[in-house]
């Protein structure tokens, strides 16, 4: 599974960070880093909340 995020929709609102900050960080910047594109299937679950409560719906899962 990869993860995928549309970058022109994101608000970086950290809602994903909070969910699963082993996938997802909002920096200093204010911007939304991906920090692990390919993220282990232990991970699955949280990504899939990440994708659900995302409230532009700017996150996927693409399945390779």
């Amino acid at each position: 599974m990869r993860v995928v995020v549309d970058f022109d929709l994101c608000e970086s609102n950290a809602i994903c960070m909070a969910v699963a900050p082993e996938i997802f960080e909002v920096r200093d910047d204010d911007f939304l880093y991906i920090l692990q594109d390919e993220p282990p299937e232990e991970l699955r679950g949280k990504l899939a909340e990440a994708v659900q409560r995302c409230p532009k719906q700017a996150i996927a899962i693409a399945e390779d």
